[in-house]
């Protein structure tokens, strides 16, 4: 299971920092990757972490911006988000791939419930 958390209120240019707690799956088989679902927008993959390969993706849309990482010893990944934007209003999901990380949003297997970031101008 996974679970999402992190998500909020904030203005244009400010701070948030997104968690997702794994259990019941390691990072050592699994890609974790953060996917975000704008109003009226379909889903995209923004970022995504693969301990396999060392793999950290980031949309270019986040790049610079967004920071993925991931804590072993407690199962979570984290992604720092600074200079948000209004455009960066969306529900966040984070969602579990095996092994790599993947643009295929059928690919991922798990999906946390999702956390609503909301950007003001």
């Amino acid at each position: 299971q996974l679970q999402a958390s992190g998500g909020g209120l904030v203005q244009a240019g400010g701070s948030l920092r997104l968690s997702c707690a794994a259990s019941g799956l390691t990072f050592d088989d699994y890609a974790i990757g953060w996917i975000r679902q704008a109003p009226g927008k379909e889903r995209e993959v923004v970022s995504c972490i693969s301990s396999s390969d060392g793999t950290r993706y980031y949309a270019e849309s986040v790049k610079g911006r967004f920071t993925i990482s991931s804590d072993n010893a407690l199962n979570t990944v984290n992604l720092q988000m600074n200079s948000l934007q209004p455009e960066d209003t969306a529900v966040y999901y984070c969602a579990a791939h095996a092994v790599f990380c993947t643009l295929d949003l059928l690919g991922y297997d798990y999906w946390g419930q999702g956390t609503q970031v909301t950007v003001s101008s």
